[in-house]
């Protein structure tokens, strides 16, 4: 067994394959009816789409999981990030850790989690 893909559902899909591709490079490789497949295995789905297959109402912010990313220039990544997305809402900004791994947690626009860290 393998596993493919991860899912996240979004509010505003042309606002996420944006936000997605300006920070991380992801791009589309395939897209159909409320969904998109991106470049490293993410799939963004349409919140009324996934709604509708469930038939329950979608819970953002759950803050039970997280995307995690590497960037061996984490400095140039923050600077990108406040450059093109001012208005993001940090967990907490650019902080080392006593064994000097680099982190920054922030929400992407519909408020999945996000780690990004030095390798």
């Amino acid at each position: 067994m393998k596993l493919k893909n991860v899912l996240i559902v979004v509010k505003d899909m042309e606002r996420s394959k944006r936000f997605y591709h300006d920070l991380f490079g992801l791009n589309v490789l395939l897209e159909d009816e409320g969904k998109a497949i991106l470049t490293e295995g993410l799939v963004l789905q349409e919140e009324k789409v996934w709604k509708s297959a469930l038939g329950k109402e979608i819970c953002f912010e759950r803050h039970s999981c997280e995307l995690y990313f590497e960037e061996a220039e984490l400095e140039g990544f923050v600077q990108r990030l406040q450059r093109l997305y001012p208005e993001v809402r940090y967990v907490h900004e650019l902080l080392t850790y006593s064994w000097g791994k680099k982190v920054i947690r922030f929400y992407d626009p519909d408020g999945h989690l996000i780690e990004v860290g030095t390798p």
